[in-house]
This record gives structure tokens, C-alpha cells and sequence, in this order.
């Protein structure tokens, strides 16, 4: 029988031995490696913070004691320890990669973004103090999260707490690539001198310190957290780990294995993959103006690799490249004042994290009106957890005055997007990648973006018309051709570019000869395109029909279970279409 097997709760860890303990380290660590390697996940975090795990479980006492994890991203070993080992056992037995109190008691908010745990974990401290209560208050944040604002917004705020109050800092030096930013030179700082260091930056916002050189030496870690455990004061508990640990080829190349697809444990090596994709063309676009000595900055927030940024673009864009760390807020308005100054910014963020921006899209680069680059990618109907839907962009930046938000179908589009975007000096301009395979024309888009709302019709038809955005336009075309086939509909069908406005000409031009206009998006209805569509209709005779997805958090949903909800399979629009043309 293994140790994990013993393992049903945290009470059973508190009966182990040291050494049964080690042994469960590496009955965990067998667990993350065979899950991540049916289904995909966070490996490098996971495999990193195992034995700390197992030490706080083993000293405090959850659900009693509040655990709340930075990301949650590093949570499986957490989750084999309270009652979800058939997770890691048993593929088809579902859980979330994050911390979710649907699941669990021991889990105490759904968490998926950065940054934001010790802001959480205040606010459960001070409920606490207000109720009365005695519980410990525990926040686990990574090194690579302190970089982002909030973070250092709830260190602020928790540095004036009169009770108890316990950080702990996994220092594993890295985020998911490199770490940025004037902060770790001060961690390093600490490492160096373990800990002894009089430049502390927690210190000066009101902690005490402890430092754990041995991050994943169990013993070390139990005998710091019962120094810790009932604390008065806020605490911080900076524990050095390795990144990784336990499977050499995470310990060696700690970006690659921060997240895997599965079956990663039976890959051999390969050569390197040159399909070109939408990433690739986009680094290309960029490494090209940098040859050309033009004023091109490409910049991310921490997430280099979900954007195409990987190492050998980022060392060939030498100065022309910043990694601002996980602060999309920041980068924001670091490229509304790059492009102020005279740079070319171009920022690639995930559809997902934008949202954490749009105080900084709205006052710092729409009413500056700076015409800064940003690149949306991921944006697209997903099977994902609830904290990583790309579904929201569209009402979020299409409803911002000045910023012209595109949406291009294939890669010619694409380029002679980015290629406006980059070059004109009017408007802050967004474009949301396709998050679909790289489909070419072969023939150069020579369209004239700065002729704003300018839609494309494509096909020119008449009774019906499909206005297709982005993602769904070859969606759009499957309908078509339905349509003519089953129906002997000659459809129009339109591809509109342009998410921010509407082509007022081409709409009106509808009314002659159609009763029926649908509307195709890849994200939530509720602000997006389609409502421009119905309003601007709204005091005629046109009937409009939207589709796109739900107002709605899903979570791990099949993609085609999504579309089925959502009304979006073919024939559930066809048969829309039928009703709504009788």
C-alpha cells in the first residue's frame, strides 16, 4: 500500500512520520506527473511546492485555519490531501485545476488569476477579527505574483493588522518564464544572506521575517510553521523551492514545464515545430521591424510563451522586448506612453487577463488616445475553467470610445491588420487573433483600414443575411452553404473587421431586398457585436437573431457541449432560420 492511500484527510497526515512523510512526497509527485500527463495541467508549480504542502497540513488545521493560494495554480498536491487523490488516480474522475469550494471545504474562493491572494486572505483575517474568531489566516503567494499590483495593494494593506496574519513566499525564482522587475534583486538579496539581509521589503511594510533556505525539506518547513502558527502580528514565512522538483526535465527547463499538454511523459525529443501560425506570424512582423531599426517594443505581462513569445525571440529582441512581469494594468499604460513618446508599442496579452485592464484601456490609452498596438489572443468559446474564459473581450474593449477593435478571418487579413495598426498614429488599435488554425487566401488583403467600419460583404444574396465576426466566419460560410442546399437560399454573407462600429451603409443597403439578418461571435452576447447589429435595427421592420454564448461562468464544459447550449450548431440554425423566415 502507498503512504497517499492512507491519505483521506489532513488528519491523516498529522499521524505520519517524518519519514512517512517523504515517502507521501513521492506518492504525490507520482500522482501530478500522471495527471498532467492523461489530461494536461500545471506541472512545474505543482511538483515545486509538494512538501510545503504536506507541512502546512501537517501543523495547521483547514477547514479551520484559512488557506488561500496565489493563482491556485499550484494547488494539486493541496487537493490529493483533502479527500481528490481519485483526481490523479482515475482520469474520468473530474476536478478543477484551481482551488474551488464547490469541491471541497478546504478550498475557500474559486481562484484562477494572479496577484490576488493576499488581498483574499485580509479580508477573511479581518472577518475573523470582527467576528471574534481564532482561527490562522495563511496566504501562499509565488515570487512571479508579487510582481503584480494587487499584490503589493494587499502586503500594504495587511502590514497595519494587529493579529494573526501568516505569508507564505515561495521563492522558486521564477514566474512562468523569467522573473522582472526591481523586487528580486531584493529576494535574491535575502537568499544570498539567508534571510539576514537588513534591505527586507517585507519588513518595511510591517512584517516579521523567517526565511527557509530548504523549501522542500519538510522538517525545516514544520519547524517554521509552528514558530508562525498562532501568530499575533503579520508574518511573512520566505521559503527558497525548486521549481519542478522531482522530474528532471521541469527542474532543467522550468518555462516549458510550468503547464504541459498531456502526454508529455512519452514524447521523444523532436525538432523544433515550424508550422507557422498566427504567433509565429506576428513574431516575425516584429523581429522584422527591428531589423529595420524602427522603434518597435514588444511586450507582454508574464505570459511570453501563451503569445509566441519564446526565448530565441525574446534574446533577438534584445532591448526592443519587456516582460513587465504579471502586471497587465502597468502595461497598459506603458505602451499608451510609449506610443506617446514615439515608440511602436505592440502588447500581446490572453483574452482572459485583459479584463484585469480596463480601467488603464479607458483613462491611460482611450482618452490619451495613444495609438499603442495590443494583441488579443485566446479570445474565443472554450472548454476552460471559469477563471480562464476568453469570452469577454468584446464587450469590454468595443465599448470604450477610440479604440478601433478588428477581428480578422485568415492570415492575410491578419497581416494587413497589424500592419495599419502599427503604422497609423490616430487610434489605440486592438486586434483579436484568431484562435483557429491558420487559414491562408493567398492573396493579399489590400483593404484600407483607416476607412473605419468598413464591413467586407462577401457574398451578396438576399431574404437572409450572415454578418460573421472573426472566429465564426467560417462558421458563417457552413451556413451559407447549408442554406442554398437545403433551403435554396441565396444568403449574403458579410465579414464585418470591425467590432467597434458599424457599417451604417452596408446595413441599410439590407433593408432592400432581406427580412432576416443573424449575427455570428465567439463571446458572450451580453455588450458584444450582435447587440450593435440588433439596435441599429431596432426601429425597423428586420428581424436580427444573435448567437454567440451565454451570460455565464462554464466551467471545464465540452467545446461542443458549449455550442450545443448556446444554439451554435449548424443545424440548430438553420432550424432557427426556418421559423424565423415563415
Amino acid at each position: 500500500m502507498k503512504t497517499i492511500d492512507k491519505i483521506n484527510s489532513p488528519d491523516d497526515v498529522k499521524k505520519l512520520s517524518l519519514e512517512e512523510m517523504n515517502i507521501l512526497a513521492k506518492d504525490i509527485r507520482e500522482g501530478i506527473l500522471k495527471r498532467v500527463n492523461d489530461i494536461g495541467g500545471h506541472l512545474g508549480p505543482d511538483l515545486g511546492i509538494v512538501e510545503a504542502t504536506i507541512a502546512l497540513h501537517y501543523v495547521f488545521n483547514s477547514p479551520k485555519d484559512k488557506f488561500v493560494f496565489d493563482v491556485s495554480h499550484q494547488c494539486y498536491p493541496h487537493k490529493m490531501l483533502t479527500g481528490r487523490k481519485e483526481g490523479f488516480i482515475d482520469e474520468k474522475y473530474s476536478i478543477s485545476g484551481y482551488f474551488n469550494p464547490n469541491e471541497s471545504e478546504h478550498d475557500n474562493f474559486i481562484i484562477g488569476h494572479t496577484s490576488t491572494s493576499v488581498s483574499l486572505a485580509v479580508g477573511l483575517a479581518k472577518a475573523r477579527d470582527v467576528l471574534g474568531q481564532d482561527h490562522n489566516v495563511i496566504a501562499l503567494i509565488g515570487d512571479g505574483s508579487l510582481s503584480g499590483g494587487e499584490a503589493f495593494e494587499g502586503l500594504n494593506n495587511a502590514g497595519e493588522l494587529k493579529s494573526n496574519f501568516i505569508v507564505i513566499v515561495n521563492d522558486n525564482e521564477m514566474s512562468i518564464a523569467k522573473n522582472y522587475g526591481g523586487l528580486y534583486e531584493n529576494l535574491k538579496e535575502l537568499r544570498e544572506t539567508n534571510g539576514k539581509s537588513q534591505n527586507n521589503f517585507f519588513k518595511t511594510l510591517g512584517f516579521d521575517y523567517i526565511y527557509v533556505e530548504e523549501g522542500n525539506n519538510i522538517e525545516a518547513l514544520i519547524q517554521a510553521f509552528k514558530m508562525v502558527k498562532d501568530t499575533n502580528k503579520p508574518i511573512v514565512v520566505h521559503i527558497h523551492t525548486l521549481k519542478g522538483k522531482g522530474y528532471k526535465p521541469a527542474e532543467e527547463n522550468k518555462e516549458c514545464f510550468h503547464w504541459h499538454l498531456a502526454g508529455f511523459l512519452n514524447e521523444k525529443n523532436q525538432t523544433s515545430n515550424k508550422t507557422e501560425t498566427y504567433e509565429s506570424i506576428t513574431t516575425d512582423f516584429l523581429l522584422d521591424k527591428k531589423a529595420k531599426n524602427e522603434p518597435v517594443v514588444a511586450i507582454t505581462a508574464g505570459t511570453p510563451g501563451a503569445v509566441g513569445f519564446y526565448p530565441e525571440f525574446r534574446e533577438k529582441m534584445g532591448k526592443n522586448y519587456t516582460d513587465v512581469a504579471i502586471s497587465e494594468e502597468h502595461s497598459i499604460a506603458y505602451a499608451s506612453a510609449l506610443a506617446k513618446g514615439g515608440a511602436k508599442p505592440v502588447l500581446a496579452l490572453m483574452s482572459s487577463f485583459i479584463q484585469r485592464t480596463y480601467d488603464q484601456l479607458s483613462q491611460d490609452l482611450a482618452l490619451n488616445n495613444s495609438p499603442a498596438t495590443i494583441l488579443v489572443y485566446w479570445g474565443t468559446i472554450s472548454p476552460m475553467d471559469a477563471t480562464h474564459l476568453g469570452i469577454f473581450d468584446i464587450p469590454l474593449i468595443s465599448n470604450i470610445p477610440n479604440i478601433v477593435y478588428l477581428a480578422p478571418t485568415n492570415k492575410e487579413e491578419y497581416l494587413a491588420m497589424l500592419n495599419w495598426a502599427y503604422n497609423q498614429n490616430e487610434h489605440p488599435v486592438a486586434i483579436r487573433v484568431p484562435f483557429i488554425p491558420l487559414k491562408s487566401t493567398r492573396t493579399a488583403d489590400t483593404t484600407d483600414y483607416s476607412k473605419l467600419n468598413k464591413f467586407k460583404m462577401i457574398n451578396k444574396g438576399q431574404k437572409v443575411a450572415i454578418i460573421a465576426l472573426g472566429n465564426f466566419f467560417d462558421l458563417g460560410e457552413k451556413v451559407l452553404n447549408k442554406l442554398k442546399n437545403e433551403l435554396n437560399i441565396e444568403a449574403t454573407l458579410i465579414n464585418p473587421c470591425f467590432i467597434t462600429g458599424l457599417d451604417e451603409e452596408m446595413l441599410n443597403s439590407l433593408k432592400e431586398n432581406h427580412n432576416l439578418v443573424i449575427t455570428l461571435e465567439d463571446g458572450v452576447l451580453d455588450g458584444g457585436f450582435g447587440e450593435k447589429i440588433s439596435r441599429f435595427y431596432s426601429t425597423s421592420s428586420m428581424k436580427v437573431k444573435n448567437y454567440g454564448a451565454k451570460k455565464m461562468f462554464t466551467d471545464r464544459v465540452p467545446l461542443n457541449e458549449l455550442y450545443r447550449m448556446f444554439g451554435l450548431e449548424e443545424n440548430q440554425i438553420i432550424e432557427d432560420i426556418k421559423e424565423l423566415i415563415k
